[in-house]
């Protein structure tokens, strides 16, 4: 049986501060000249130059989650910023110019959401993607043209493949 909208509680809640204040409504002369794209792609030009101080901060969190399982040892608790820090650099890496190093990032994180417990991640394995991810970044390994980072980006892909062979895949009931 449904309930009837006069039955139930909500709020409806306004924001503080109304942002249609903060933008200057367009001519239609400025409208018709208007590229979004092309001023989305200024923005980030303009903000390009921070680019690789927020991936330097990026590694920073993730070597720091890295020090705490090396300190700690592997558990749920443990893992989960790992996890986090390298799931960070993978969505990030491609905006702020590093796609080779999100690749890296990527393969950790399906390394750590297919073992099958915190404990089963092989810890040399794991320590090798956080070197791979900060060297690349120190050393601007940005793209295909670093045969230096394919090649690392190779072997971690393959390492990682043979080693989850030995664990039955995920399923959605997992």
């Amino acid at each position: 049986m449904a309930k009837d909208a006069k039955d139930q509680n909500y709020e409806i809640v306004s924001p503080p501060t109304d942002l249609r204040s903060k933008v200057r409504e367009l001519s239609p002369r400025e409208a018709k000249k208007f590229d979004p794209v092309k001023a989305a792609e200024a923005a980030l030009n303009r903000l390009s130059s921070h680019f690789g101080g927020w991936m330097d901060n990026e590694t920073v969190a993730l070597n720091s989650a890295w020090e705490n399982v090396q300190a700690n040892g592997l558990s749920e608790d443990t893992i989960e910023p790992l996890f986090q820090a390298a799931h960070n650099i993978k969505g990030q890496a491609l905006t702020l110019g590093f796609p080779l190093v999100g690749q890296v990032a990527a393969g950790f994180c399906h390394l750590i959401e297919n073992v099958p417990s915190p404990d089963a991640l092989p810890t040399e394995l794991a320590g090798r993607y956080v070197e791979a991810i900060r060297a690349m970044v120190m050393e601007g390994a940005k793209d295909a043209d670093n045969k230096t980072g394919v090649a690392l980006l190779e072997t971690l892909q393959s390492v990682t493949d043979a080693y989850l062979a030995q664990f039955p895949p995920k399923t959605d009931e997992d």
